[in-house]
């Protein structure tokens, strides 16, 4: 009997292609039918955190693409962070 633990591996593999490979091939695509410097528009846009359907709009696409393609293209990332005032008074050595 074969090992099937390669087949089951779908981490980093799904049906032949890695995800980095697909996520490759859809850049590619969106850049032949939209051109580079559109790609780099919806990049942008997605960076700034304009609204899915406003993207949508703007390429003539539904709001479910735009949402396929910031999940293909990048991850959205959160940070709390200090404001500098906040920051000092941590920083600062007193009696206490």
């Amino acid at each position: 009997m074969a090992d099937k633990s390669s087949d089951n591996d779908s981490s980093k593999k799904t049906k032949g292609k890695s995800k980095a490979q697909k996520r490759q091939k859809v850049a590619r695509n969106f850049i032949k039918s939209y051109g580079r410097s559109k790609f780099r528009e919806l990049l942008s846009s997605l960076a700034d955190g304009r609204s899915g359907q406003a993207i949508a709009d703007e390429f003539g696409v539904s709001r479910e693409r735009v949402r396929q393609w910031k999940n293909t293209f990048g991850d959205m990332v959160t940070i709390y962070q200090l404001h500098p005032e906040i920051e000092k008074i941590l920083n600062e050595r007193g009696t206490r």
